[in-house]
């Protein structure tokens, strides 16, 4: 099974930014630690602050993957392109978030994503990507 991890705008720089939000660990290090939970399992990870840039990506992954995690940043509340990438391909998309994005500032509150996609995680810091790829492992 191949899961692919797609991060948007300024998640590249978990660790450094905005760490009583997001934490001190990168995502590099997470993502280093939490694959081999899942021997059994092939990943990819993809990171852009661009917007075209991952909807290119989804486009090319999103008829062969087993299934994608995407926490699409900011452009979760404002990407009806990325909406209608997620809607375009066959790969399910499980939306993932650090915070709860309910309990931030009121523009977060709405997700433009969220009704393409599997499910939505949010909340659990960076274990909910972990939370996301085992959403795939639950039977149908």
């Amino acid at each position: 099974m191949k899961i692919i991890i797609v991060n948007g705008p300024n998640l590249n720089l978990l660790g450094v930014r905005e760490k009583s939000i997001y934490g001190s660990c990168s995502f590099i290090e997470y993502y280093e630690n939490m694959t081999p939970r899942f021997p059994n399992l092939e990943f990819e990870y993809f990171q852009s602050n661009t917007e075209g840039e991952i909807i290119n990506f989804l486009h090319k992954v999103g008829f062969s993957a087993d299934g994608i995690v995407l926490n699409a940043g900011a452009y979760t509340h404002t990407s009806v392109a990325i909406r209608d990438a997620i809607a375009a391909i066959t790969t399910p998309v499980v939306e993932v978030h650090i915070s709860n994005i309910l309990t931030r500032e009121n523009f977060r509150h709405e997700s433009i994503i969220g009704p393409v996609c599997k499910g939505s995680i949010m909340g659990f810091g960076l274990d909910s990507y972990r939370l996301g790829v085992e959403s795939f492992l639950l039977p149908e």
